[in-house]
């Protein structure tokens, strides 16, 4: 059975990549970092996973995005975030500005970021440019941490 799972990552890692990065991006409580450590252990191009990874992710917060410029109805329909947690991603938008989508990587309240930003009609490209910085950044230093530091450590001991 590890051996078929390794083959499947191995014939679909990039796609299998990109997909559960999406929709790790959406309210869907999932994370992709696992998946990512696991392509650059089996030999793919770090700086590839993480560029498929931060692609995936930024689709999917652009998707979530494009429901809160829909209004909090098609929010409610779609999403179903709390509305005490809506609420706080609220607050803390407005306190911190747009400057907080560098933190929609964050679990649970980075895709209520994205949410606020639609329903407040945020500049799109003010939403891409510091949602995508955000998600490089997440994950370029776990790929970092993955490819560099842990094999180092493996090596040098």
């Amino acid at each position: 059975m590890l051996e078929a799972l390794s083959s499947f990552i191995a014939d679909y890692g990039y796609l299998n990549l990109f997909i559960l990065s999406f929709l790790a991006a959406t309210v869907l409580p999932i994370g992709s970092e696992p998946l990512l450590v696991a392509l650059i252990y089996q030999g793919f191009n770090p700086f590839a996973v993480v560029l498929v990874a931060t692609s995936g992710n930024y689709l999917g917060a652009c998707t979530t995005y494009y429901i809160g410029l829909r209004g909090r109805p098609v929010i409610e329909k779609y999403l179903s975030p709390s509305r005490e947690k809506l609420e706080k991603g609220e607050r803390i938008f407005k306190k911190y500005g747009v400057y907080t989508l560098l933190f929609t990587w964050l679990p649970y309240i980075g895709d209520v970021f994205a949410m606020v930003a639609g329903l407040m009609k945020l500049s799109f490209r003010y939403f891409s440019i510091l949602v995508f910085i955000g998600k490089f950044g997440r994950y370029f230093a776990v790929g970092y941490l993955t490819a560099y530091l842990a094999i180092d450590f493996l090596f040098s001991s």
